[in-house]
């Protein structure tokens, strides 16, 4: 499934490939994965979760 997604890489991943994370939205959910190891399951958050999540990081320096 996950090769059917449409994958973003985040703008705060570094350039030199490393902590690179890529999301994907999945209807109402949202899909996390690493994009140095696209052989794992991504990660699924639901609305309230991923919601909170940035709520979270927007407040971070």
């Amino acid at each position: 499934m996950s090769a059917e997604l449409s994958w973003v890489r985040s703008s705060y991943s570094g350039s030199g490939g490393d902590n690179c994370v890529e999301v994907a939205p999945l209807g109402h959910a949202v899909r996390v994965r690493d994009s140095k190891d696209v052989s794992r399951t991504p990660l699924t958050y639901g609305p309230v979760a991923w919601d909170a999540f940035l709520r979270l990081v927007r407040r971070l320096p």
